[in-house]
């Protein structure tokens, strides 16, 4: 009855997930939060309840102390649950992890390293990892990268048009994220359709608050939406996805805006936010149903954007198998997902109104029967991708022993 804990830290909270190997059921899930801050809460939920504590958290390593003595008091028994390992999120690997990792000492200096590509996501990530390390010693840590998904793009499309020493140097291209989800979902419509993942053509749509898109070829990425950081693409909740970067050299002529200012702008001022007043796609919904002309623009800006990546993907692949959405608002929305792909029948896609609407939370075939292109629905599942692959990476080094 071994099992995978899987932790996805942030800089102030972490998230963890604890997940049965063999029937990959999630055993015990939950959130410490508002760590370094005067009152922290750990919260512990299991198939018989949820408990929240309120207590001082002071660093990761606290939070971490206060999760096991949750596992402690409500159970499940991590005793009767032996760690495998620990399976952690880390949002960026550079061009250096093509997989999940087991975490040594250079490993960490490497995630240190790129923490200058995400440096709001790497430090936090390694102290989670930091943590686990102490809270399990002796158990294998296993790093998971967002990005790693996206380490088989081809050089046309992970390239940027800027001077390739400067490039080169600063280690300016596109990288990608949301690997685990396009990974996962990738094997997920794979097993709905009944064909092997190596012989599908997909564009896959992860929309969330972040969001972006990706070609998928045979189970590999051969082009994506986020860039060097998440902050290009589709439009997001905060985010304003792609924009010209000349914006932002008038900005700063016309405002004397910082280059911090203006950071601000575009990751936690922009998207739907900016647009309509409020980063919440159900609130954009229902105020553009009541007339609001703000929200109904903001919305038509977040669908012209994901349209037109459908198309350029589309060329891309040269033949589409299926359209498949995914994460919260990919999901839940169907207005969303019948104003993304509208006017497209010409092309072989075509949603069908009832299916769409209908209520349903697995994988589900959404298309008319007439569509060539099938369009799906296929629920991610972050935690349990991570889960498998720490397993995977665990299991490949003690092989290699």
């Amino acid at each position: 009855m071994s099992a995978i804990l899987v932790v996805n830290s942030g800089s102030s909270s972490f998230k963890y997930q604890l997940i049965e190997v063999e029937s990959e059921e999630v055993l015990a899930s939950g959130l410490v939060e508002r760590i370094g801050e005067e009152s922290g809460a750990a919260r512990h939920t299991t198939p018989e309840g949820s408990w929240t504590t309120e207590t001082p958290i002071p660093d990761h390593t606290a939070g971490f102390r206060a999760m096991l003595d949750a596992f402690e008091e409500h159970g499940p028994s991590l005793s009767a649950h032996p760690l495998s390992a620990v399976g952690h999120r880390v949002v960026h690997g550079g061009k250096r992890f093509h997989e999940a990792t087991v975490v040594t000492d250079l490993v960490k200096i490497n995630i240190e390293d790129l923490s200058e590509l995400a440096p709001l996501h790497n430090p936090a990530n390694l102290s989670g990892i930091s943590a686990a390390q102490e809270a399990f010693p002796g158990v294998p840590q296993v790093a998971v990268f967002d990005t790693a998904f996206h380490q088989t793009l081809p050089p046309a499309a992970y390239t940027y048009a800027v001077d390739t020493a400067l490039a080169e140097k600063q280690r300016v291209r596109r990288y990608g994220f949301h690997g685990t989800s396009f990974e996962y979902v990738a094997g997920a419509t794979a097993e709905f359709l009944g064909a092997p993942v190596s012989s599908l053509k997909l564009i896959v749509l992860h929309l969330g608050n972040g969001a972006s898109a990706c070609a998928i070829d045979g189970g590999r990425s051969v082009e994506t939406s986020m860039g060097m950081t998440p902050l290009e693409g589709l439009v997001m909740g905060t985010r304003s996805g792609d924009i010209d970067a000349g914006v932002l050299f008038h900005l700063h002529r016309k405002t004397g805006a910082t280059f911090a200012e203006l950071d601000e702008l575009l990751n936690r001022r922009s998207g739907l936010l900016g647009l309509s007043g409020t980063g919440d796609m159900r609130d954009v919904v229902s105020a553009a149903s009541s007339g609001d002309e703000a929200a109904s623009a903001a919305l038509d800006v977040y669908l012209h954007r994901i349209r037109s990546y459908v198309g350029a993907y589309y060329a891309q692949l040269g033949h589409v198998d299926a359209i498949v959405f995914t994460a919260g608002v990919g999901e839940n929305n169907a207005l969303v997902r019948a104003g993304a792909l509208a006017g497209l029948s010409e092309v072989g896609i075509t949603v069908d109104q009832s299916l769409n609407e209908a209520a349903g939370s697995g994988a589900r075939v959404i298309s008319a029967e007439s569509s060539r292109v099938k369009v799906l629905v296929v629920p991610t599942n972050e935690e349990l991708e991570i889960a498998r692959q720490s397993f995977a990476a665990v299991s490949i080094e003690q092989q290699q022993i």
